[in-house]
This record gives structure tokens, C-alpha cells and sequence, in this order.
């Protein structure tokens, strides 16, 4: 098996050296692990357990799924179902706050993902807060935050003692971070766990590094209307880079399936399996590159959103 520094220096050889401008972090999560797995549109307990089944089989340590149809698409026995199984596993829910502008009544988000997922007008901000407090009177501890505003409310409900104050708040992809004075700011307002813009460098992941504590999730494997990216051979530089990382499984040449539901069919089930199969690709990969990265342990760990039941 190839290492990386092997491969570096067959490119060296070569005339064609790879440079590394990245300083590697020294940050780690609580468990000691540079790195973690996330399954994202694990959109309701049948899809979830399909995904533990399959992490499972190919021996993948899961250690987040996250839901992108929103608390709202939930009926309260599926997400007491989910956070049961979470709980179980000692595995992190994570769920997104549902009502955003892309299925509101406007028209700015039918044209630019831009403001997709923002709140529009204090209703919806309330309605994300509705989202918030019935999810976690159903155990959830890991929510998926799309708007700036409604973020800094979710940490004021935090301190005041309305939300747990062990809540993850976890920002979505479609809140744009590019560069470390945002993940600044997110950090101020509350975010404890932010996805970063899919198309960052390397260098550019660390520069978020030098700038938060908080974990970075980053799709290796992006979806199509998010940049189409596989960057499976950078794993191992990203995550020496951004430690501590979720490194996010999304599926490219696969549908939208938001908001999901039974009229799907077997499609989300079949898309989870998937996704975990190519963790389980990532995983060997980073095993050959870098035989001294740590391997997620899998199972709960201090810093991770379990559900409570």
C-alpha cells in the first residue's frame, strides 16, 4: 500500500512536487479523534435505520446523521423513533429547523440558493423556535440552523435556560462561510458546529482553523446543486488541516429529495446506503494515505448532540 508521503515523493521524483501550504491542527475532538463521519438526508427513522444497518455491515463509526426536510416534515413518534435509536448508539441526530424561504412564499429563493434557507419575517423566526422546543421536548439535542437571526435567538434560549444548554446548533451549508471573520462571527452567535462553503482549499480550511475552536463540517462527496465535488483523495490533508472535522457523505447524480416523505419510496433508504458506503471508500482511503491519523472510535462521546430519552 501507497503512503502519502510515498506519493508526495514519487511526485517530487517526478519534477512535480505537491506543496503543502496547510499547518497542520493540533485540535482534536473530545474523544481524541481528527476526524468524524456524518450522514446527511437521513430524513426519518426508516432511512436511519437503514444507514446504522449499513455502517453496520461495512464497520463505518457513524458518529452524525443529519435530516434535511425539517422538524416540521416529522410526526412526533418519528422523532421520538429517531432519537431512540440515536440514544442507543450513543450517536449524534442532528435535525434541520424546517420552515425557510426556498418553500416560502416568495420569490427571491425560486431564483438563487442564496437566501434558500433564510427565516422570512419574524413569523417564520418563531416558527424555527416552534421547531426547536417540540424537537427537544422529543429528545433531539443537534439542530441544523439555515438563518443568521434565528441562530443568535436559538443561543439566547440556550442561556436563558429555555433550551438545553447542551443543544448543538449546527449551521447549514446553505449559510455561506468562506472565511475565518465568519466563522468568527457564526462562533459569536452561537453556532457550536459550522459547515464550511464545499469549494474551500486546503489552505483556505485552515485559515478557518486559526480562527474558531468549534468542529467544521465539510462535504467531501458534495451534492449536485452544491458543486458536484468527490474530493476523496484530499481527505487526508483536509482533515491534518481542519481537525476536529465531520467530513460530510453527500451523493452526487442523485435527486433532491427535500422535502421528503413515503411518496419516495425506497429512493432515501437506498441514497443513505450509499452514502455510508462511501465513508466506508473514505475510510480505507485515509487508512493507506495516513496510517497515523486516528480512526473515530464510534460511539458517544462528551461533544456530541445524543438525543436524550
Amino acid at each position: 500500500m501507497t503512503s502519502l508521503a510515498d506519493l508526495h515523493a514519487l511526485m517530487a521524483r517526478l519534477g512535480h512536487a505537491v506543496v503543502q501550504a496547510a499547518v497542520p491542527s493540533a485540535s482534536r475532538f473530545a474523544d481524541g479523534a481528527p476526524y468524524r463521519f456524518e450522514i446527511p438526508s437521513v430524513e426519518g427513522p426508516e432511512v436511519l435505520e437503514a444507514v446504522v444497518a449499513e455502517a453496520d455491515r461495512l464497520g463505518v463509526p457513524v458518529a452524525r446523521t443529519s435530516q434535511g426536510s425539517g422538524v416540521m416534515m416529522l410526526t412526533d413518534a418519528e422523532i421520538t423513533r429517531m432519537a431512540r435509536i440515536g440514544a442507543e448508539r450513543g450517536m449524534e441526530v442532528n435535525l434541520f429547523l424546517g420552515p425557510r424561504a426556498a418553500w416560502d412564499t416568495g420569490g427571491q429563493a425560486k431564483l438563487t440558493q442564496a437566501v434558500s434557507a433564510a427565516a422570512r419575517g419574524n413569523a417564520v423566526v418563531a416558527a424555527c423556535v416552534a421547531d426547536a422546543l417540540r424537537a427537544c421536548s422529543l429528545g433531539i439535542r443537534s439542530l441544523l440552523v439555515g438563518d443568521l437571526g434565528v441562530l443568535e435567538v436559538l443561543r439566547e434560549l440556550k442561556e436563558d435556560g429555555t433550551l438545553p444548554a447542551g443543544l448543538v446548533l449546527k449551521t447549514s451549508v446553505l449559510m455561506p462561510l468562506t472565511n475565518a471573520p465568519t466563522a468568527a462571527v457564526y462562533e459569536r452567535l452561537g453556532a457550536t458546529t459550522v459547515n464550511v462553503g464545499t469549494d474551500l482549499t486546503v489552505p483556505h480550511l485552515a485559515e478557518i482553523r486559526a480562527a474558531t475552536r468549534l468542529p467544521i463540517d465539510l462535504y467531501l462527496e458534495v451534492p449536485d446543486d452544491q458543486g458536484g465535488f468527490v474530493r476523496f483523495y484530499e481527505a487526508v490533508e483536509i482533515v491534518r488541516a481542519a481537525a476536529p472535522v465531520y467530513l460530510k457523505m453527500g451523493l452526487r447524480n442523485a435527486p433532491n429529495i427535500y422535502p421528503s416523505g413515503g411518496h419516495l419510496g425506497a429512493v432515501p433508504k437506498e441514497l443513505g446506503r450509499e452514502r455510508v458506503r462511501r465513508a466506508a471508500l473514505v475510510q480505507r482511503l485515509i487508512e493507506q494515505l495516513d496510517p497515523e491519523l486516528k480512526r473515530p472510535a464510534g460511539g458517544p462521546a462528551a461533544d456530541l448532540g445524543v438525543p436524550v430519552i
